[in-house]
């Protein structure tokens, strides 16, 4: 359903037309470079994903074009509008809901959407809004007796109130139950079919794969690189992976180049004790790898295949795992 949902989507978008501009932006606080002289674009109607680790600079990123954090250097425009100079433009074209959102937990949910409607000269109807982040049987019951998927849905209504033209969603998903994130998939790729640009952060590699048409895989402040999620796997020239742990052996050097020497194996990789094989064809490098282990008395355990990932782009690129960076 997602994908389908993503597909229809990705029909109706404009991507010629770039709707933010990011040039050269960089942050510091003191002597820890945050951002360091980043350039990209979001194209109008496209979801479009900075993914990377915790400390990535993912979430400064966001805040620099949201213009909540002024860059130390570099510039960020919003549909035009220059985020130093012209902040107040900025702020009626986006809906902003943060990593860490702070509700008045008393109220109801009907009464907390009245407020913020309120901080606006035009804003939506409150209740189709309501209607689509699923939270019609909760009108009338006060933010703190929600669940942590409810608040984030509710967190995401109060940043479509002003009708913006570009949403930033800031790790939405985090602590999340499958169940929940799942909802907020559909929720955003619904957000897309009605035409809004969606900026979203995450350190999930599912959740990019799933609901971005391009992803900046960011570490250290910096892009690793841009591109779609299928391009950014097809560029490790790999669709499937072999992975295996050491058994209680040190290798002498060599295995890597020996591995990587395999029928069909494109590369070779290795994380503390578990290699990771990359090949188009599984079953040739599969047979070739358990003939290998047997000549070489090579011991292993825990193997098993599976498709490559943005994980393995992220573990090729910094030779890190996304999970453990």
């Amino acid at each position: 359903m997602i994908a389908d949902m993503k597909n229809e989507a990705e029909m109706k978008q404009d991507t010629t037309k770039p709707i933010i501009e990011v040039e050269g932006l960089v942050k510091r606080y003191g002597d820890f470079t945050a951002v360091n002289g980043i350039h990209f674009q979001v194209m109008q109607g496209e979801v479009f994903g900075l993914l990377g680790p915790n400390g990535a600079g993912k979430t400064t990123t966001m805040e620099m074009i949201e213009g909540l954090r002024k860059p130390d250097a570099g510039i960020a425009k919003v549909a035009g509008y220059d985020t130093h100079t012209s902040l107040t433009k900025v702020k009626e074209v986006i809906g902003v809901q943060l990593q860490s959102t702070s509700l008045f937990e008393l109220l109801t949910v009907k009464e907390i959407m009245r407020m913020y409607a309120s901080f606006y000269k035009t804003s939506l109807p409150i209740e189709p809004l309501i209607e689509q982040m699923i939270l019609t049987d909760k009108a009338n019951g006060r933010v703190k007796n929600l669940s942590g998927g409810q608040k984030q849905r509710l967190a995401i209504a109060l940043a479509l109130l002003n009708d913006p033209l570009v949403v930033f969603l800031d790790e939405p998903t985090t602590g999340l139950d499958p169940q929940a994130r799942r909802t907020l998939w559909d929720i955003i790729l619904r957000m897309k079919e009605q035409g809004k640009t969606i900026v979203l952060s995450t350190h999930y590699m599912d959740e990019a794969h799933a609901l971005c048409d391009r992803i900046c895989l960011m570490d250290k402040g910096g892009i690793v690189a841009l591109d779609t999620p299928r391009n950014l796997v097809h560029s490790l020239q790999s669709d499937s992976a072999i992975e295996f742990r050491l058994s209680g052996q040190t290798e002498d050097g060599s295995l890597l180049d020996r591995l990587g020497e395999l029928n069909e194996v494109k590369q070779a990789d290795r994380r503390e004790d578990v290699i990771t094989l990359y090949t188009d064809n599984l079953q040739a490098s599969l047979l070739d790898f358990i003939q290998f282990a047997d000549r070489s008395g090579l011991v292993f355990s825990e193997l098993q295949t599976r498709t490559a990932t943005l994980e393995d782009v992220f573990l090729h690129m910094t030779g890190r795992s996304l999970r453990e960076a």
